[in-house]
């Protein structure tokens, strides 16, 4: 009799629990999905963006103000385009270090730097001892057909001293329009007068590919920047090559993006369309989804499969990154040297008409894998450090510059590498002058050639690529034994 009571008192418990429960959810459901809950929660949301238009309004009033105040009260009369230019710069620049406002004179730099051509006279430039010295003419352009030789020193530009201008100061002066003339006092090593010679500036190609054959049977071929040219300079620099290895034992190419600022996004899809036949190079990810894309292989290689070797440094950034990020992923390309700069997002300029232009941040991008290398880099396969002079040791930071240390640089987005490496803030951006002192690209050439192994010293694999390195690009680097072990 006792058991039939309890186990009644069980049965009347429980359904009172479950009908506890599903009145208790019932409300729960009301309440948030009822028409009355919806429509406070619109107006709220109405309430906020009304908040948000007053704030943004009281804010332009504050700002009408303070502008008003300056042109009336400052202690001399501002110039108020100025005054108007600088906030627009500040409002721009705020957002991120690669947002900015640029005037008619910058927006006209930026086209000119990234069409590849100019007009000017040909001769790559450098500063020494206050003077302008001529490292080489470019063939065939108006400096070179006007006798200007390495090693000449520009004293003046037409009636203006050099002595004191800084280099872009005086590249700025030497370009113009094509046909304009321009008078430049050189002094020369055997002269004992400065000579006078008057160029006529004509339309200079940027060369931002170069190439040759080291070794008698590896290609090396440097990209320096992404500018609209550089894809078609790649495709020539590669049939030169090819041509002048013909009957070798060719090994295959050394790509060089050390200190590669970046450029286009097109170009570096380009570039990297040459090298894979299939696969993901990149996908950019801006604020709204509609506006994501994914950019693919389609084209034969024209590198005819060889093995092919990437340096980077920390002075590659940008689309430089997206290329050696797209052939690291897709494990067409064997990556060394060290940490890239990070930069990973892309900038639309847009035109205003008599005004300049803006340049925005409007994505990020991701390599194949999905990774973002946004404020962390690239990091290479096989880490080789490239040693600094002595006199040098000094004058360099103790922390390698790079997008992380960049005040108001965008955060990381996407998936994360778990594999944590040593140096996470970037690395140096050095590369000696003279190349038997390059010990990165030695070390390519040596890898290409089979006299070293990859990841042996002075290189290292990093964490990341211990796990892959039996299968990075056509180099079978784990099996491969050097010539010294064969001895």
């Amino acid at each position: 009799m006792l058991y039939r009571f309890i186990y009644l008192g069980w049965v009347v418990m429980r359904k009172t629990l479950f009908s506890l429960f599903i009145f208790v959810f019932g409300l729960t459901f009301y309440v948030t999905f009822s028409p009355l809950s919806l429509f406070a929660d619109e107006m709220k949301t109405k309430e906020k963006e009304k908040n948000t238009e007053e704030l943004i309004y009281e804010q332009l009033n504050l700002f009408g103000d303070i502008f008003s105040r300056i042109r009336t009260n400052y202690v001399d009369v501002p110039d108020e385009v100025e005054l108007i230019r600088a906030a627009v710069d500040g409002m721009l620049t705020s957002l991120d270090p690669h947002s900015s406002y640029l005037d008619s004179e910058d927006f006209e730099k930026l086209k000119t730097q990234t069409s590849g051509q100019f007009g000017g006279l040909g001769i790559e430039v450098t500063l020494q001892d206050g003077v302008v010295r001529v490292v080489s003419p470019i063939d065939d352009t108006p400096a070179a057909r006007s006798g200007i030789i390495a090693g000449d020193l520009i004293t003046r530009l037409d009636d203006e001293v050099v002595f004191g201008m800084s280099l872009s100061d005086a590249v700025d002066r030497m370009r113009g329009d094509v046909g304009a003339p321009i008078l430049l006092s050189i002094r020369r090593k055997g002269h004992d007068n400065f000579l006078k010679v008057k160029i006529i500036r004509d339309m200079i190609q940027i060369r931002s590919v170069r190439h040759r054959v080291e070794r008698d049977n590896i290609g090396y071929i440097r990209i320096t920047t992404f500018n609209r040219e550089t894809s078609n300079m790649l495709k020539e620099a590669v049939k030169d090559i090819q041509s002048k290895v013909a009957g070798r034992d060719f090994k295959g190419y050394v790509l060089d993006l050390r200190n590669n600022p970046g450029g286009l996004l097109t170009q570096a899809i380009e570039v990297s369309d040459m090298l894979l036949e299939k696969g993901e190079i990149v996908s950019t990810r801006g604020r709204h989804a509609e506006g994501w894309e994914r950019y693919s292989a389609h084209r034969a290689s024209v590198f005819g499969g060889k093995n092919v070797l990437v340096l980077i440094n920390g002075g590659s950034a940008s689309a430089s990154e997206i290329v050696a990020g797209a052939l690291q992923d897709q494990k067409r390309a064997l990556i060394l040297g060290t940490r890239s700069f990070g930069k990973g997002s892309v900038q639309t300029v847009m035109p205003l008409g008599s005004h300049g232009a803006m340049r925005m941040t409007t994505a990020r991008y991701y390599t194949p894998s999905g990774l973002s290398i946004q404020a962390k880099g690239i990091l290479p396969d096989v880490i080789v450090e490239q040693e600094l002079p002595e006199r040098l040791r000094d004058r360099l930071p103790s922390k390698p510059f790079s997008e992380s240390v960049l005040p108001g640089h965008l955060e990381r987005d996407g998936e994360q590498d778990d594999e944590k490496e040593e140096d996470e803030a970037g690395s140096l951006a050095y590369i000696p002058r003279d190349s038997e002192r390059d010990i990165q690209l030695n070390y390519a050439f040596d890898v290409l050639q089979g006299i070293r192994k990859a990841g042996e010293a002075p290189g290292r694999w990093s964490k990341k690529a211990k796990k892959k390195k039996e299968t990075i690009a056509g180099i079978s680097v784990e099996e491969k034994k050097s010539k010294k072990d064969k001895k």
